[in-house]
This record gives structure tokens, sequence and C-alpha cells, in this order.
């Protein structure tokens, strides 16, 4: 795919130090961001890379297939579960829990 900018450099994963839900929060300013919906971040973010693993690098737009456009996040805590369950349902979370 054709990224806007590279998914590793300063303004992707920061040379692959950060990954996945990471590089999704730090595109938010606490201060001011708040409220949005899931609407607005995948229009204004949509085309930007998102690296989930080492491997695998996809679209702040694939994310969000799973999220209604019109799901209001008010706090960091309401968008981190969100988006959370999001990249589990599609199989984006890298590290799997084991049910006893």
């Amino acid at each position: 795919m054709d990224w806007p900018h590279d998914p590793d450099g300063e303004q992707g994963s920061e040379g692959r130090r950060n990954y996945g839900h990471a590089v999704l929060a730090k595109k938010i300013d606490e201060e001011e961001d708040f409220p949005f919906t899931a609407g607005e971040y995948a229009e204004q973010y949509g085309d930007h890379p998102i690296r989930i693993d080492y491997e695998r690098v996809v679209s702040v737009e694939e994310i969000f297939e799973g999220i209604d456009d019109d799901e209001q996040f008010e706090t960091f805590p309401e968008f981190h579960k969100v988006v959370g369950k999001a990249l589990r349902e599609a199989d984006y979370w890298p590290y799997r829990l084991k049910h006893a």
C-alpha cells in the first residue's frame, strides 16, 4: 500500500518502538481533542499506517471498520476500551489471553 508516511518513521511507529494501540493514542491530544467520534477520527487518520506487529501494517480505516462512526469518545479510557475491542475482534491484537 502507498502510505502517506513511513509506518516506521517519526509520524508512524516511531522507528518501530510503538505498535497498534500506542500509535493510535499518540494521534490524540487529551487536552484539545475530546470529545470526538470514531467517524471523525477515521476521517482524519483513515489512511495512516498502524504497525500491528513486526510483520503487519494496516490502516486506521481497517481498524475502525468494526467501530460505529457515531461512537462518541469523551475520555481516553473510553477510546482505549472501544479501540482495544475492535483490535481484538479484527485479530489485530498480537497477544492472547489464556482462559482457565
